[in-house]
């Protein structure tokens, strides 16, 4: 197969070729590749990936960015390579921007404030802090580790969600399908017989005599609630209202606030060891936040103002567990309170996994018993009138 590779050789720069080769981890075993670093690849007849929806490829952008940056480009002449190499894009628009705007004498992060769209403010103040201390590499380095942090914790809880719901899916329409399609027309036989079912048999048969005569209109309304629902959800005040429902839940509650804090932990170790000040950090992780936690945000960023040490003013603001507690207030002493927030995170995303590994393995086989009870319910209270006529007539 044949690959488009941009790659950096060493004294000659950056280089665009065509490179045949098995497969993509291939590449770098090539014989015109040798000693080069490639910054990026795809199969010829392939378009470029350029984010969901047009969104900026963040992630790719800082990973091409890095690998130019260790090849000894500069940002300019990374930020050139990058723009060529998507021209004509929605990338490539915003990177031009930014080649204008240092150009002009602007600084990157001033420049990236100017496309909030692409750049988030973790980002910016990442790059900020790296102007200012000259590690660019080791920044953009530190926001990919952070960024495929997150990005597995994410994963690994859709992951879970997925069959779950897809088990719950089919046992609906399973179960529909019995009410609506075969119990009518076992129904049907109970009519010519001359006697009707008794008991729960009589229930199961007139719902699904309801079901079978209104189908269309029950479509009709479960695709419109659907659609409320979404609606509804779209709304940002109707999830807060949830997600304070949810925070209520005692043990529900506690699992969320781990999750929250796990990604509180981590994004605030990472601007500290980027060298961003404490109440500059605290004050740009709000937003990650959710609402129930911002009020004990707010009040730690008064307390450290007043003098307080931030493992105490963490605590009083609810932002800490006992655990967290012990090891910030060892990186308050030791001076690596950056490494040691990271390291608090890092304990909690193997707990978050472990939590969700424990309920993925308890709640499944717990739901197809459910889902399993309920359809050899219907079943059964269909054949037992069945057994009642087979039992007369002998």
């Amino acid at each position: 197969m044949d690959y488009d590779v941009m790659a950096v050789f060493p004294g000659r720069g950056v280089s665009r070729l065509t490179v045949s080769a098995e497969s993509a981890e291939s590449l770098v075993a090539a014989p015109a590749l040798q000693g080069a670093v490639i910054v990026s690849s795809r199969p010829l007849g392939q378009r470029t990936a350029r984010g969901r929806r047009g969104q900026f490829p963040l992630p790719l952008f800082t990973r091409q960015m890095l690998s130019l940056l260790k090849a000894g480009l500069t940002v300019v002449e990374g930020l050139e390579t990058l723009s060529e190499q998507d021209k004509g894009s929605s990338t490539s628009v915003v990177l031009g921007s930014l080649l204008t705007h240092l150009r002009e004498g602007q600084s990157l992060s001033s420049a990236m404030q100017r496309h909030p769209e692409a750049f988030p403010d973790l980002y910016v103040a990442t790059v900020k802090a790296s102007e200012r201390t000259g590690d660019m590499p080791e920044a953009l380095a530190r926001y990919l580790v952070f960024h495929e942090k997150l990005a597995d914790l994410k994963k690994k809880i859709v992951s879970a969600a997925i069959y779950p719901v897809l088990l719950m899916t089919i046992g609906t329409l399973v179960t529909l399908f019995l009410l609506g399609f075969v119990v009518p027309r076992f129904a049907l036989v109970f009519a010519d017989s001359g006697r009707n079912p008794e008991g729960l048999s009589s229930l199961l048969f007139a719902w699904g005599g309801f079901i079978n005569e209104h189908a269309v209109g029950m479509a009709v309304g479960a695709a419109l609630t659907v659609a409320a629902l979404v609606g509804l959800f779209s709304l940002p005040a109707v999830r807060a209202s949830v997600a304070q429902a949810a925070w209520q839940v005692p043990a529900l509650g506690e699992r969320i606030r781990l999750v929250f804090l796990a990604r509180f932990y981590r994004t605030t170790g990472m601007l500290l060891r980027a060298g961003i000040p404490l109440k500059t950090t605290l004050g740009m992780v709000a937003d990650i936040l959710p609402a129930a936690l911002r009020p004990g945000l707010r009040q730690a960023i008064a307390d450290i103002e007043q003098g307080q040490p931030f493992s105490r003013a963490a605590e009083s603001g609810g932002l800490t567990t006992p655990v967290a507690l012990r090891m910030i207030a060892v990186g308050e002493r030791s001076g690596q309170l950056g490494d040691m927030m990271e390291a608090v995170a890092a304990f909690y995303d193997e707990e978050i996994n472990r939590l969700v590994d424990t309920f993925t393995r308890l709640f499944e086989p717990l739901l197809m018993a459910v889902i399993g009870g309920v359809i050899g319910g219907i079943v059964l209270l269909l054949y037992m009138p069945i057994f009642e006529l087979a039992g007369n007539f002998q």
